[in-house]
């Protein structure tokens, strides 16, 4: 009985409250973001301080902090608002025109360039009320949990064997090429047919800093496998700033053509064939059992599947 009065007292929007504030830390800005007045903030904090009988969020120098009874409501009380987002999203149908529940996709900076930002678009035009969070995916994320967990509801990379145990849709495949500046050596190496093996694996390259000591793309675990290194002379982990850096250097890039060709219109820059047989990139979307049945994820996924498309037929336009 003592639990059924508790859980009286509680209602959804506190839970949202609850897990602002602890996000957030700060009263303050948990208010901008809730479109709440900060008394009204508080006086919602305060209830749940006595339901909790746990201060929750405590003074340190100039911020906030979680005390560890407020850590642990964290993830829980994100839980709940994803399950009550779900459920009522999913019992209505699914309208992109009025839904307002967040999507959640974490995608490799590997991609064409103008993926993400054409998907925003889409999803924006058709689905306005609606929120997205562009989570960063790298090989140390653990996208399994986070998918399984509802913090994601889809990852969008490439993988040379795919994992078994996720629902897959294949986007496209890329073929591998290198990116160079338009005045590098190697054009006219090309040029003369002398662009092979040996000059290629000499030629200074710019690969992604790993991710954790020992880590390796896609690439060197191919070259690994035909007992083959190449000279890495630089790393960066933002690959989206590698085609500026390659363009007034001698750096050669090496990656999908699709994501190179976005750049021989903006930059001073060549693409090259391989000397290299390198397996094409294979880009898919992966989604958890979890969203498999979900009408607002498969829509979701049905949006991704088509931007993918429109790009590989080499659509640059307006979203239509």
């Amino acid at each position: 009985m003592r639990d059924q009065a508790l859980l009286d007292k509680i209602d959804l929007h506190l839970i949202r409250v609850l897990h602002t504030v602890l996000t957030e830390r700060s009263v303050s800005r948990a208010a901008m973001r809730l479109g709440m007045y900060q008394p009204a903030v508080s006086a919602a904090l305060k209830r749940l301080r006595e339901l909790a009988g746990d201060p929750l969020l405590v003074r340190s120098g100039a911020g906030m902090v979680p005390t560890d009874a407020g850590l642990r409501m964290i993830e829980p009380s994100a839980g709940i608002l994803r399950a009550a987002e779900a459920m009522f999203s999913d019992v209505r149908g699914f309208d992109p025109a009025t839904a307002r529940q967040t999507f959640r996709i974490a995608a490799s900076d590997y991609l064409d360039p103008l993926f993400l930002p054409r998907l925003m678009a889409q999803l924006k035009q058709h689905a306005p009320q609606c929120g997205v969070e562009i989570h960063p995916l790298s090989a140390a994320s653990d996208y399994r949990a986070a998918l399984a967990q509802g913090e994601l509801d889809v990852v969008i990379a490439n993988w040379p064997t795919p994992p078994e145990d996720l629902h897959l849709g294949r986007l496209f495949d890329d073929d591998v090429v290198c990116l160079v500046a338009d005045s590098h050596p190697a054009v006219r190496r090309a040029a003369r047919g002398q662009w092979d093996v040996a000059a290629w694996l000499a030629a200074e390259h710019i690969a992604p800093t790993p991710t954790h000591p020992g880590a390796r793309g896609v690439i060197d675990d191919h070259l690994a496998m035909l007992g083959l290194e190449r000279n890495i002379t630089a790393r960066c982990p933002h690959f989206g700033l590698i085609p500026a850096m390659v363009s007034s250097t001698l750096l050669v890039l090496t990656t999908g053509r699709q994501y190179c060709e976005r750049y021989v219109a903006r930059l001073p820059v060549a693409i090259l064939p391989c000397p290299v047989a390198f397996p094409p990139l294979m880009y898919y979307q992966l989604w958890h059992e979890r969203t498999h049945a979900s009408a607002a994820a498969r829509w979701l996924r049905e949006q991704i599947k088509a931007v993918a498309a429109d790009l590989r037929e080499g659509g640059e336009g307006p979203v239509h």
